[in-house]
């Protein structure tokens, strides 16, 4: 057992996670999410370095973009500049996290090999169905040079990886939220939805601009269903092809009807909004990996635009996960896979929202099934800091 955490109470530990923003919002979301459970489920001290404090702003308008230093619900949060800091051993948490191999800096790395006890290092991997990553959950790394092992930790879908990071109050949130149709109402019309869209079929819609929207608009202009569909998208997402059925900039407020389809831009909200969004809807376009994993726990069908990777290896990554979630119904498959361009074949993107719109139902009440199926492997923050009392000590 690691010494220097085991001897000491929860609020005696400090981590520090380091974060590079690479996909926008993805990389800061999953880290602050880690990093605000940590701090007030677990009672543990938190540092968040993060080197793009402009995108981490857009979710969680309570950061000072300027800082260097400042205290953000609790929580240190420092402007990662560069990789030239000169750091002590007291600079050093007793954990040590860095999100996705962003190379933490080698001054703080050498202050690590300084400490008595060394701290806990650990490397917290993208999230994959892939079955490769139970062979490579928690398996140590030792440093070429330094006396230090690094750890590599994988969330996952099963009880062979860290699971899926989920507060612990969140699903009872979840459910007073959606039995108070009031509280629903209230929010959607702050978002500027209109007690005539109320009514319609709601989606939210977060994208890369590849996505083939225009394809899916059309569908829903001439959607055979007997209610109209409203699409939110927040401000900026979605290209030349929102922009193009505005006929206006995707900035806030910004919205225009066509056919059965009504598309309203919405600002960017911070995460507890933005989980009330998905809640609030009734399909959810999400992408990345945290708009991701807070769609699965919406328990509402969701269809996925994956990351980008060359030669099409997100494409890999999309069918693991579609081939694993139980949610994923063959109407569900079909349309991922054109959402992302994996379909083998040409498609007709009208139908497959068709065949879609009709499993709704099913898809709905499978995905509460897939919720249990989750919860059953416990929470990543949960799992992580039990991981890190097994760690040796190293002295």
């Amino acid at each position: 057992m690691h010494s220097k955490i085991s001897s000491q109470s929860s609020l005696d530990i400090s981590f520090a996670i380091f974060c590079k923003v690479v996909d926008n919002f993805g990389d800061i979301g999953i880290c602050w999410r880690l990093s605000r459970q940590l701090a007030h489920e677990h009672g543990v001290a938190v540092t968040l370095w993060v080197d793009d404090l402009a995108s981490f702003k857009r979710i969680c308008p309570d950061v000072d973009s300027n800082a260097d230093v400042q205290n953000v619900l609790g929580i240190t949060v420092r402007h990662w500049r560069d990789q030239h800091g000169v750091f002590a051993a007291d600079d050093v948490a007793d954990i040590v996290i860095e999100f996705f191999a962003c190379d933490i800096p080698p001054g703080y790395i050498k202050a690590m090999s300084e400490c008595t006890p060394r701290p806990a290092w650990l490397n917290l991997e993208g999230l994959t169905a892939e079955t490769w990553v139970e062979g490579c959950h928690m398996l140590p790394s030792p440093h070429p040079q330094l006396p230090l092992t690094k750890y590599f930790f994988f969330p996952g879908f099963n009880k062979r990886t860290g699971g899926l990071q989920v507060e612990s109050d969140l699903i009872a949130e979840r459910e007073a939220f959606l039995a108070d149709p009031v509280a629903a109402a209230d929010f959607l019309a702050r978002l500027g939805v209109t007690v005539t869209e109320m009514a319609a079929l709601k989606m939210s819609l977060f994208c890369y601009p590849q996505a083939p929207i225009s394809d899916l608009f059309a569908a829903w202009q001439a959607n055979t269903s007997e209610r109209d569909v409203l699409c939110l998208v927040p401000e900026g997402v979605g290209g030349d092809a929102v922009t193009d059925f505005l006929g206006q900039p995707v900035t806030a407020g910004a919205h225009a009807t066509r056919g059965r389809l009504t598309v309203r831009v919405i600002p960017f909200v911070p995460q507890p909004d933005y989980d009330k969004l998905l809640w609030a809807c009734d399909v959810n376009f999400v992408r990345g990996e945290d708009s991701f994993v807070r769609a699965q726990w919406a328990a509402k069908p969701f269809i996925w635009h994956i990351y980008p990777q060359d030669e099409n290896l997100h494409h890999v990554k999309l069918k693991a996960f579609l081939k694993t979630c139980t949610a994923a119904t063959e109407s569900l498959t079909a349309l991922a896979l054109a959402w992302n361009g994996a379909a083998a074949e040409a498609v007709n993107v009208a139908a497959l929202w068709h065949n879609l719109e009709a499993d709704l139902p099913n898809i709905a009440s499978l995905s509460t099934d897939w919720e249990q199926v989750l919860l059953a492997n416990g929470d990543l923050a949960t799992n992580l800091l039990k991981f890190v009392e097994t760690v040796p000590p190293r002295v």
